[in-house]
């Protein structure tokens, strides 16, 4: 290659970075060490919305962001899969963007799940249950966590979990099937949703069959449960379907690993037992699209139509060959039927060249009505706000 070309390329590249970094803001540093970055460059622009909302950065520089809880204070706690810390997150001049961060754990095996009661902080591993007792007043110098339990699988494959408090005052707390399909091995808990009294005593089995659910809440009005359910994989693109599941009482199974999506019947496991015995999904989600963060909406902002009714983050595909999800979906219900299901946002994927910037993991309503989402793949949590015109 001549000379005068290698020193074309570098200039080419060089002026490139230039540019890029003119669109980031500067870099500083929080109390910990962790980078806070202003107006970073994003393509938020892309994201569509109904008529009359908004979207933009809540914060960023959130590390593979996934749950989300929210104190009584107004501290957002966000876990992740990939890492090992669990960060908390205020907004101290309240102008609906953070400005401060916090480090409360370190040095835990895929903390996903966070959930808050009477002030305490529980995180979950994939086996133990830690609780960080008055966490809001020790963000700086957080206390030693106390071991709540630790009678989990500790296999990593769908070993993360969302965790949350239901309206009994109990800690649910998901154990997802450790495999694509299998039926249960070393452990009945497997495949399952468990609850359990808040210091980790009488931990049951509230629901069966269901291969990994990584989000749920209960209906503001029955006080009943709701969650997403991920089907299985290698059954081709377009089945089976992901679910959306309605447990208005404990016992109930919902399938896994003899039948999916409430009608087809698994090829391995299948012939052992009918669709017919299981509870058949209040709603098919879409093939593949990781239907995982789930709340109702219980704020005021928003147009009364989305009143008490259901937004759900769509993670999206891994493996299929045309990528699906990577929306976030509302579900209309009318008592306990679903009567529709639409996209609410999109954009994060563009279709035409196949290729995804941003992942939705977990959505969450915020006192003021917005709604909060998590984006693992960049690590941004956005706001989402409605004005009407």
């Amino acid at each position: 290659m001549k000379k005068q070309t290698i020193f074309f390329l570098i200039f080419i590249f060089t002026l490139n970075t230039c540019n890029y970094e003119k669109k980031q803001s500067k870099n500083v540093q929080d109390d910990n060490g962790i980078p806070l970055v202003e107006n970073r460059w994003l393509p938020i622009d892309k994201i569509k919305l109904p008529e009359g909302f908004s979207i933009s950065i809540y914060a960023s520089d959130i590390p593979n962001a996934r749950s989300m809880v929210l104190s009584d204070k107004g501290t957002l706690f966000v876990g992740n899969r990939d890492g090992d810390k669990v960060l908390a997150i205020v907004d101290t001049n309240k102008d609906f963007k953070a400005d401060k961060k916090y480090i409360i754990a370190r040095d835990l095996r895929m903390p996903n799940g966070v959930a808050i009661k009477n002030g305490d902080l529980y995180v979950a591993e994939v086996s133990k249950i830690w609780r960080f007792k008055d966490i809001d007043n020790y963000l700086n110098n957080p206390p030693k966590p106390e071991l709540i339990s630790d009678k989990f699988p500790t296999k990593g494959h769908h070993g993360w979990k969302f965790i949350a408090f239901g309206p009994d005052g109990k800690l649910y707390v998901p154990v997802g099937a450790p495999c694509n399909i299998c039926e249960k091995t070393d452990s009945l808990i497997y495949a399952s949703i468990a609850r359990m009294n808040d210091d980790g005593s009488n931990l049951e089995v509230f629901a069966n069959g269901v291969r990994n659910t990584v989000g749920f809440d209960w209906h503001p009005g029955t006080n009943e449960l709701w969650f997403t359910d991920n089907g299985r994989d290698m059954l081709g693109d377009d089945i089976p379907s992901d679910e959306l599941n309605y447990a208005p009482r404990a016992g109930m199974h919902f399938g896994f690993p003899y039948c999916h999506q409430g009608d087809i019947k698994d090829p391995e496991f299948g012939s052992k037992r009918p669709c017919t015995d299981f509870v058949a999904p209040a709603a098919k989600l879409g093939a593949h699209v990781a239907a995982l963060g789930i709340r109702f909406y219980k704020g005021n902002m928003f147009p009364e139509e989305y009143r008490n009714q259901i937004f759900i983050a769509e993670h999206g595909s891994w493996n299929r060959s045309k990528k699906s999800g990577y929306n976030i979906t509302t579900v209309t219900l009318n008592g306990n039927e679903v009567i529709s299901s639409k996209i609410f946002a999109s954009g994060w994927l563009d279709s035409e060249k196949d290729i995804a910037w941003g992942r939705p993991v977990d959505v969450l309503v915020m006192p003021d009505g917005s709604l909060l989402v998590s984006d693992d793949a960049i690590g941004v949590i956005y706001r989402i706000t409605y004005k009407k015109s």
